[in-house]
């Protein structure tokens, strides 16, 4: 008789489209959020493409709705012709309402920015992971860069002894 063979298809290893490296550098990222988005079919294609960018993103709060400005998501080649792509257009944020008001308040009264951090695959769904967060003075840049680099040299000594 013949085996069956499992129908269920291989999981990626790394389930991550994208991270925002300079999100942890510019600012202190006090709280994390994760907010699903809302796509167009050609997007989720560039998607799994990794053909998406977060370096110059930001969150913003109109209407008490959260959407995601100036993502670049590039257009595959095979786009269909009747779609007019658009790489960098405001899309909304799924949150909930309480997570909604929460982050509202802490923008308008307190001062903190929402930054994406990175997007990646859950179930099947494109999730952003948005951070509640404060910016870095320039002192406080260079205070971070001298504790990385003295890990590294603790490493690299702990390693040779």
């Amino acid at each position: 008789m013949a085996e069956k063979k499992s129908k269920k298809k291989a999981k990626t290893p790394n389930a991550t489209i994208a991270n925002n490296r300079t999100a942890t550098h510019e600012y202190f990222i006090e709280e994390r959020f994760e907010a699903g988005l809302v796509l167009e079919g050609w997007e989720v294609k560039s998607l799994r493409a990794g053909r998406v960018q977060l370096k110059e993103s930001y969150v913003v709060i109109k209407r008490g709705e959260a959407w995601l400005s100036g993502a670049h998501i590039s257009a595959l080649l095979s786009a269909s012709t009747h779609v007019n792509p658009e790489a960098i257009r405001q899309r909304k944020l799924l949150l909930h309402k309480r997570e909604l008001n929460r982050l509202i308040g802490s923008v308008e009264r307190k001062g903190f920015t929402l930054i994406p951090l990175s997007m990646y695959w859950k179930n099947g769904r494109a999730k952003l992971e948005i951070g509640l967060a404060k910016g870095k003075k320039l002192h406080d840049k260079r205070a971070a860069s001298k504790d990385r680099d003295w890990q590294r040299e603790k490493e690299r000594l702990m390693k040779h002894a």
